[in-house]
């Protein structure tokens, strides 16, 4: 999570750095950095488990390049089998920091990928057990925004999710609000 937060905070440094180097020309649109918010609904199907969870995430950008962070909280529970016992397992909560890239198709709408890291915390408990954990993940995906005006607009985006130690990977897909400020 240290290098997680170092990475984030050397990206956000290099985004408010990079006017000071476009200052004859503004081909990639960095002198137009603006910030975001997302708020909106995932659901992740994984390891055998489908879960859902509200997702928020805030970030900055240009033309073509940006930087997000994503917090989500878990609101549902799934249930597996292990050796015979019913175990329900719910996501608590997840962190994630991306690099995103962003190409604009049309005046409104912009076809997206993103590359990060993050770490999911977990629960899982049975008749007379509770466990609690993390695991650190290698994140990549892809989607789709379209703003209904300069500053309202609908976010959908697929997420592939590698878990590093605890091996297997999920699948996510969200659906949010997009708010430019």
């Amino acid at each position: 999570m240290k290098n997680l937060m170092i990475a984030a905070a050397c990206g956000a440094a290099s985004l408010a750095a990079a006017p000071a180097f476009a200052q004859s020309s503004d081909m990639f649109g960095i002198n137009d950095v603006s910030a975001y918010g997302n708020l909106g609904y995932t659901f992740q199907d994984g390891r055998g488990l489908d879960l859902s969870n509200i997702t928020g995430r805030l970030g900055a950008r240009t033309r073509y390049l940006g930087l997000e962070g994503e917090l989500s909280g878990g609101v549902g529970s799934d249930h597996f089998n292990s050796a015979g016992t019913s175990v329900r397992s719910h996501l608590e909560d997840a962190y994630a920091g991306y690099v995103v890239g962003y190409l604009p198709v049309l005046p409104k709408l912009d076809l997206l990928a993103r590359v990060g890291v993050g770490e999911n915390h977990f629960k899982t408990d049975q008749p007379g057990t509770y466990n609690s954990g993390a695991m650190a993940s290698f994140n990549y995906g892809a989607g789709g925004q379209y703003m209904f005006d300069g500053h309202n607009g609908v976010r959908a985006d697929y997420t592939r999710t590698n878990y590093y130690r605890a091996g297997g990977d999920a699948d996510a897909w969200t659906l949010s609000y997009v708010k430019k400020f």
